[in-house]
């Protein structure tokens, strides 16, 4: 070969090398442009920044009681015999459902009266035709007739106040005395036994029905926090029972007498109970929440990322631009972050799953 055609190969060779080295400079320089799947954006979810008064949070022990405005005691009116018990402690009831039937001498006694009343207003209406008769007939005096009349009046008087009392006793044909539930809602409280026999003078609270729809709960709230609650003032509820479920309710009020056992003014809050889970007696954690007039960014607590000791948001603004923007949390409570930084109301942010689109771009 000679020296022409060997300098000529030598130089295809360098430029083809170099030419490969460069291709692939390109592509590892070439950055992968970002984007969201479908898949991704499905699993994320998304809020806006908003501009709001900052609350401020107060804690009180309290506890889940009924709701004493839809309370109803049921107390036996007269003595007997509990001949049959139709219902159990923590059952619900029906206004004028039959709670229990009572064998009751205080009955029979009245039902005896209100027989002889009604013979006694037969008779007293006979009286009175006969003294009538008499009278047009010159046989009687018109003293007689009045006096005829106003037998009528007692007998009939008599009638009625018998008829009343069996009334008011709910006493079915049979003589027995039967006891009704006064309202709907669950037996809270239960203090009588099938065969139990009692006066009226001893028989106590014989029933507790309690409609649980709506319940209070009662905050004990201490001296130095007295005036940090008002009536108005929102509230946010947990229980031992459901740690992450939240309940919200409005202190409706706030009674102005201290507990002398735990020198603590009681708070009420009336709130829904969905599904009944609010039972009475609970123990409740209860955050009273103050409207403060100065006004902050605010985001979802859950939408906030640590990082490097720095607090992020994920701002969205398309599927293929997503930034990370460092914020200050200057103050959160409950599930609300008061923030500062580089957002404005009204961008939108990612509050579900965003340590995944965060560390994608940041890997």
């Amino acid at each position: 070969m000679n020296r022409a055609a060997y300098f000529l190969l030598l130089t295809l060779g360098l430029g083809a090398c170099s030419k490969s080295e460069t291709t692939k400079t390109e592509a590892t320089e070439t950055p992968k442009k970002f984007s969201l799947s479908d898949q991704t954006l499905k699993e994320l979810a998304f809020d806006t920044v908003r501009l709001e008064p900052v609350r401020s949070e107060q804690s009180f022990s309290g506890q889940v009681t009924t709701n004493g405005d839809k309370t109803a005691n049921v107390v036996p009116l007269v003595g007997g015999v509990v001949e049959d018990l139709k219902v159990e402690l923590g059952d619900h009831v029906t206004k004028g459902q039959v709670l229990a039937i009572i064998r009751s001498g205080e009955i029979a006694d009245v039902q005896n009266q209100n027989s002889n009343a009604g013979t006694d207003l037969a008779i007293a209406r006979k009286n009175l035709s006969v003294a009538e008769d008499q009278f047009k007939a010159g046989l009687a005096a018109e003293r007689d007739v009045v006096l005829a009349r106003e037998e009528l009046r007692k007998a009939q008087s008599n009638l009625g106040k018998t008829d009343k009392q069996l009334g008011i006793y709910g006493v079915s044909k049979d003589g027995h005395y039967t006891i009704k539930a006064p309202i709907s809602g669950f037996i809270t409280e239960k203090n009588v036994t099938e065969n139990m026999q009692y006066t009226t003078s001893s028989a106590g609270n014989f029933f507790t029905i309690a409609d649980l729809d709506q319940v209070w709960v009662l905050a004990n709230v201490f001296e130095a926090d007295i005036a940090n609650v008002k009536l108005g003032y929102q509230a946010d509820i947990t229980t031992l029972s459901y740690p992450d479920k939240h309940f919200h309710g409005v202190v409706d009020k706030v009674f102005n007498v201290l507990d002398p056992d735990s020198k603590a003014l009681k708070v009420r809050i009336r709130l829904t109970n969905p599904g009944y889970l609010l039972k009475p007696e609970m123990y409740a954690q209860v955050h009273i929440l103050n409207t403060e007039k100065t006004k902050e960014l605010a985001v979802p607590a859950n939408s906030v990322v640590f990082d490097k000791d720095q607090h992020f948001v994920l701002v969205y603004k398309s599927r293929t631009e997503v930034d990370t923007r460092p914020v200050t949390v200057l103050k959160t409570v409950g599930d609300v972050s008061y923030v500062s930084g580089n957002l404005k109301a009204g961008d939108a942010i990612v509050t579900k799953n965003q340590l995944l689109v965060y560390d994608e771009l940041n890997d």
